[in-house]
């Protein structure tokens, strides 16, 4: 059957393909459109349209990243990365200081706090250190009439050592302990111009007033009650009082200020020791200690 050119003949889509009917208009014998195309953007007809996109499949939609767990792992592998680096520099720091000990450890231990300088010439006068007299309220007696006084550490540790030295039959008897800026001008300068002696030689048998040792409350001369003749004499250490001070002094946290051939110049004197039972008289004593 033929049909005029310009007749419309209509296509139903079936309903199950979701397509719409639509008309195509008919070409002529020749296979071109009965009407020329003038140019305008009229929609296309279905089939203008490839079959492969006539029916579009709904895609699942992309899954959106979560930018804040993006920005907290970024964050977190920075904060690794940094502690990371600050490691490998403390052990290469540690490294290095470990070699420098060994390549030169006496520059290593000059810097250390540790090791801190003992004083030098310019802090002794006459071979002796200045020490600060020690207030009257910290101290104590350690004689019954109460003319001789220690810090109150120190007196209750010399107590407790001359009892035990009692129990083992020896009389440790205390001949001088704190003494004053007066007392040691007296003895100082006033002996030494009684005897003659000049300033250096003096020094060597009693400290000029300000660099004694008694000034501290620590230091304590002492004698034996049995021989008091060898007291205050360098035969003290032939004495029971010495040896026995020799053997356990230690135990009660004295020891000999001035040994034989003592690194500070001072005459030997077995007879005084000083206490160093806690940090106050350590410190106190430590320029001394070092001079040894």
């Amino acid at each position: 059957m033929k049909t005029a050119p310009g007749d419309l003949t209509q296509f139903t889509i079936p309903s199950n393909s979701s397509r719409l009917c639509v008309g195509v208009e008919r070409l002529d014998n020749a296979g071109t459109p009965e009407k020329p195309s003038d140019g305008s953007n009229s929609p296309p007809t279905v089939d203008d349209i490839p079959v492969a996109l006539r029916e579009t499949p709904d895609l699942p939609s992309k899954p959106r990243t979560n930018v804040a767990l993006l920005v907290g792992s970024l964050t977190a592998l920075g904060l690794v990365a940094l502690a990371t680096g600050s490691f490998v520099a403390l052990r290469m720091q540690r490294s290095q200081t470990a070699t420098l000990a060994t390549e030169n450890p006496t520059s290593v231990a000059q810097t250390s706090p540790t090791n801190l300088p003992s004083a030098s010439p310019a802090d002794t006068l006459l071979n002796h250190f200045p020490y600060i007299e020690a207030p009257q309220a910290e101290l104590a007696p350690i004689v019954n009439d109460g003319s001789i006084k220690m810090r109150q550490a120190a007196a209750k540790a010399y107590r407790e050592m001359t009892a035990a030295a009692q129990q083992e039959g020896v009389s440790l008897v205390p001949i001088s302990g704190f003494r004053s800026l007066a007392d040691q001008k007296y003895l100082y300068f006033d002996v030494k111009a009684d005897r003659n002696q000049d300033a250096a030689e003096r020094a060597k048998v009693s400290a000029p007033p300000g660099y004694s040792e008694h000034h501290t409350g620590y230091a304590v001369d002492i004698g034996d009650g049995n021989t008091p003749a060898l007291n205050l004499n360098p035969d003290f250490d032939k004495t029971a009082a010495y040896r026995w001070l020799k053997a356990n002094a230690n135990r009660y946290s004295f020891e000999l200020s001035f040994p034989k051939n003592n690194r500070q110049g001072v005459s030997y004197e077995p007879w005084h020791w000083r206490y160093v039972g806690d940090i106050q008289s350590l410190k106190t004593f430590y320029k001394a200690r070092g001079q040894k």
